[in-house]
């Protein structure tokens, strides 16, 4: 008999989830809580929202789940994997104390103080007006930040103190992003090239993924407001051999270290959010759980099948064992809906679809889509991730385009430069 796996959450790296466990050969159910319209064509989607935690807990033990896989942060701050630890069900994710990490900024940020371990200077404030003063002592540019989970938004980069301002005034004071701003973290601004490195934890050993690298602003050039990200690709340039090695040995191993010795051992996969300035490392955040879009590009390279490594991070058995990955880059690029990351509407028809599936070595992910009668709709900000492989970040940026442009929908819009830094590399090299 095969594993019956429960997936939870619903999104772009969701869908990918469900495409890469499905091809594993010891998996025979594939759950998904509440999933898409493109997770349907591999896996059984039901209508249980992935905060619903006692509904989650009761699905699991009703269909006697093998292997909980949890997507998104919410559910893992929650407590959702404690909870389905409680009855004996594996799970891939870390505990509510581990979660932390990317639940509480301010959490976080004195963690790494505490070990020692290599990231911008920082105060934290639940007030607003000695938040405004240390910003005035300290000058710009400075980062303001939500202390806890604001979807990927909740970072705003403040050049002059004026933005600074405003930035203390939506967190503090509006309450833009709810109770999410009831603590800020005001920390210096790092210059360099950021790039993402996830690696599978089971407790104490890591292993990394190949590195990715994110583009958060929602224009060309990365300019306009953050969004959860409008394109990834992988590999990333800036993430060289010797740089994994030094992320690893300076700063993921101490903070797993840490995270252990203070009662919360880490299972499941971490997200190191780096800034890279020459040889200059440094952690800028840490996310819980596979990066969307990062995911996409990764799990298209990612060979070996996913679930040993699901369940060594969940059992405390990575010792060993080795990732096969597919040498060609792969390249991620967000459609998302007119008027994101602000309100946008929803509910506007997507064609094109069945065309673009027939784009060779691509793949299109659903993350904010909903079925309609016999249509598929737009339901979310970020609609869509359209992921293809190449022959190097140019190859690979060029078919994800080409497949692109078979869909469209009423404003869809996108960036037009996913991957330019690594695509220049190439070029100049």
């Amino acid at each position: 008999m095969g594993m019956k796996v429960l997936l939870v959450g619903g999104g772009g790296r969701e869908h990918a989830l469900a495409w890469k466990i499905a091809q594993s050969p010891l998996v025979e159910t594939i759950w998904c809580a509440p999933g898409n319209p493109g997770i349907a064509a591999h896996a059984h989607c039901v209508p249980i929202q992935a905060e619903a935690l006692d509904e989650l807990v009761a699905f699991a033990i009703e269909h006697q789940i093998d292997l909980a896989v949890i997507g998104p942060e919410a559910p893992l701050t929650l407590g959702l994997a404690d909870r389905l630890r409680r009855h004996d069900i594996a799970v891939f994710g870390p505990s509510q104390g581990a979660a932390r990490l990317e639940g509480s900024k301010a959490f976080m940020k004195d963690l790494l103080a505490r070990h020692a371990i290599p990231t911008a200077a920082y105060r934290t404030f639940t007030e607003p007006e000695p938040a405004w003063e240390y910003i005035q002592q300290q000058g710009t540019p400075i980062v303001v930040k939500t202390s806890g989970l604001a979807a990927g938004k909740g970072a705003i980069v403040c050049q002059t103190l004026e933005e600074a301002r405003q930035a203390i005034d939506r967190i503090m004071i509006q309450r833009e992003f709810g109770s999410a701003g009831d603590e800020v973290v005001v920390e210096g601004f790092l210059k360099g090239e950021e790039a993402s490195l996830l690696v599978f934890v089971d407790g104490e050993r890591v292993l990394p993924l190949a590195g990715a690298q994110d583009h958060k602003a929602i224009w060309d050039q990365d300019r306009g407001p953050n969004t959860g990200g409008m394109g990834a690709y992988s590999p990333a340039p800036a993430l060289t051999e010797a740089m994994v090695q030094r992320a690893i040995q300076t700063i993921i191993l101490p903070t797993v270290r840490a995270m252990a010795s203070e009662g919360h051992p880490y299972r499941g996969i971490l997200y190191a959010g780096l800034m890279i300035d020459g040889e200059d490392l440094q952690i800028l955040e840490y996310n819980v759980r596979f990066g969307d879009p990062e995911c996409q590009p990764l799990l298209m390279r990612m060979r070996s099948d996913i679930v040993p490594f699901l369940l060594a991070c969940a059992h405390g058995s990575l010792d060993g064992m080795e990732i096969d990955w597919d040498p060609r880059a792969a390249l991620c690029v967000v459609m998302a809906a007119h008027g994101y990351p602000g309100s946008y509407p929803k509910g506007d028809v997507i064609h094109g679809l069945d065309q673009a599936a027939t784009h060779s070595d691509t793949q299109v992910f659903h993350a904010g889509t909903r079925q309609h009668q016999q249509q598929i709709v737009t339901a979310g900000g970020r609609v869509l991730g359209v992921t293809a492989l190449g022959d190097g970040v140019a190859d690979a940026q060029r078919r994800a385009y080409a497949a692109l442009h078979a869909i469209t929908w009423n404003g869809v819009q996108f960036r037009r430069d996913i991957g330019y830094r690594a695509v220049a590399r190439e070029r100049d090299s």
